[in-house]
């Protein structure tokens, strides 16, 4: 069980990383608040196509894996929707508190999206 759970922790959180920093070019970021722009929908399934791969490599099923990638697809790109909505407005130069805030808002929401889908798997393969 510790194999499982520390290879999805430290996937998940790698690769979370990997897709917001480095793989989210500027125009990734102009359409993430937009429906009719690619921008989010990209940014959304790098998100998933990695977690993919982070799930197949720790031995998920591939039906499980597929499902819960689709989940995380939907509910990144409605997480990172939304933030635009609401943070509008906001940037670290005018209000850097109320920035870092819904910054933290919007990350702490994609970290527990990543607890659920550990705790899924780890249900299903019966390590808890």
């Amino acid at each position: 069980m510790a194999g499982v759970f520390f290879g999805l922790m430290i996937g998940l959180e790698l690769k979370h990383y990997i897709a917001d920093y480095f793989l989210q070019p500027g125009w990734m970021l102009a359409g993430k608040g937009n429906f009719f722009h690619a921008g989010g929908y990209v940014h959304a399934g790098i998100h998933a196509g990695l977690s993919l791969l982070v799930l197949l490599l720790v031995g998920t099923p591939i039906g499980l894996s597929l499902a819960l990638v689709a989940a995380e697809f939907a509910l990144h790109y409605g997480l990172d929707y939304a933030k635009i909505h609401y943070s509008s407005g906001v940037h670290v130069e005018n209000r850097p508190r109320r920035f870092w805030v819904l910054h933290g808002v919007d990350q702490v929401a994609h970290q527990l999206t990543y607890v659920a889908m550990i705790f899924v798997v780890v249900k299903a393969q019966g390590l808890v």
